[in-house]
């Protein structure tokens, strides 16, 4: 029998990617600081925290596979986070309207009986449609997407905010890229068929 699959995150639209796979799993809450470090770019940030995460979770189950992920949105260069009110969601919005922003989703699977940790990043862009301020501000009033990076849900209304998407798998927009986690689990011996 293979090790048991751990998800160390409290997300629920990571556990609901997760449930895709159809594979047994359980979760815990990774006690990770999220703060950048000074000069860290988002790639490094995003790959340095589901390392931590990934880690965290195997010494709350040491005979584990352990899956750590974390994201960030990239608008001009800046890390845009969860927006948490209506106000900064109509900012973040109008910023992204005719933009492109991009996503970086970090992705480890740590092995804790073997100490082997294989991590990577999955980039995905997002490319706005030029909106109106009444058109962002109905969004924002129907979905209340504060708690999504970049004031969006791709896996509801936020789709009309889109003019094109591009990147390797949808569901790294959601925050698990299934496509990546398909091959690291493979490599600890997890296959999904």
């Amino acid at each position: 029998m293979s090790a048991p699959i751990v998800l160390a995150s409290t997300s629920t639209f990571r556990q609901q990617l997760l449930k895709k796979l159809e594979l047994e799993f359980c979760c815990c809450s990774p006690d990770v600081d999220e703060t950048p470090v000074d000069n860290e770019s988002p790639i490094e940030l995003v790959l340095r925290l589901a390392k931590l995460k990934a880690e965290a979770g195997t010494k709350l189950h040491p005979n584990a596979i352990v899956i750590g992920s974390d994201q960030v949105a990239v608008i001009n260069n800046q890390i845009i986070g969860k927006p948490l009110n209506r106000e900064t969601a109509i900012a973040q919005l109008t910023a992204a309207s005719g933009q492109a922003i991009t996503f970086y989703t970090g992705l480890a699977v740590h092995n804790a009986k073997t100490g082997s940790v294989d991590a990577i990043v999955e980039p995905f862009t997002v490319h706005f449609r030029s909106l109106t301020s009444k058109q962002i501000s109905n969004y924002v009033d129907i979905e209340q997407p504060f708690y999504c990076a970049g004031s969006f849900k791709s896996e509801g209304l936020g789709i009309a905010l889109f003019e094109r998407l591009e990147g390797k798998d949808p569901n790294t927009l959601i925050g698990l890229p299934l496509i990546s986690l398909i091959d690291l689990l493979a490599d600890q011996g997890i296959h999904v068929l």
